[in-house]
């Protein structure tokens, strides 16, 4: 039975992607960690692990269902997980709508068989990979905003040693009011 690696996230515009190169680039030297390409910049919402096609698409019609509005991000918190090496940038306060959305996802995956993390979900978006131990994060006053207008299911696929991500499926959020 054929599986794929699998996972539900936000995908972040071209250009807050560019921008968040650059400001990593701007803040953290070369060797604090392994930087995150700028195509695979995203917050994931669930993760799915090894799943078979039959499972997909039942999650994805699941997805398809959701009607929830649209929200506002906003990354304006970094932080530093020794344990996995990850270097992150957050929100000081999630979005409703974020957290709604992602418990969704979280609750069906887990009725399907995949697993969740016993841990809180904490929305971020990874910078950078296997980083330095003792590393020292920018001052706060660093803020972008996106206006999240849809979400989408990835497979993580790995080619000659580089991970991509490729979006399978996007659904879209509902306006809010006034738009």
């Amino acid at each position: 039975m054929a599986t794929q690696r699998l996972f539900f996230a936000l995908e972040l515009p071209a250009p807050l992607q560019q921008q968040l190169v650059q400001w990593r680039a701007d803040n953290f030297a070369a060797e604090a960690g392994k930087p995150v390409a700028a195509a695979n910049l995203h917050l994931t919402l669930a993760f799915l692990g090894e799943v078979s096609d039959e499972t997909s698409r039942k999650l994805q019609l699941l997805a398809s269902r959701i009607e929830q509005p649209g929200f506002p991000l906003d990354l304006d918190d970094a932080g530093h997980w020794p344990r996995p090496g990850v270097v992150w940038l957050g929100c000081q306060r999630a979005p409703r709508g974020l957290l709604q959305l992602a418990s969704l996802l979280r609750a069906q995956a887990a009725r399907h068989g995949c697993a969740q993390s016993p841990q809180p979900f904490h929305p971020h978006v990874t910078l950078l990979r296997h980083a330095a131990p003792q590393i020292a994060l920018p001052p706060r006053g660093f803020h972008w905003r996106a206006d999240i207008r849809h979400f989408a299911l990835f497979a993580s696929n790995v080619t000659r040693g580089r991970t991509r991500y490729q979006a399978l499926a996007r659904w879209p959020l509902l306006s809010s009011p006034g738009e």
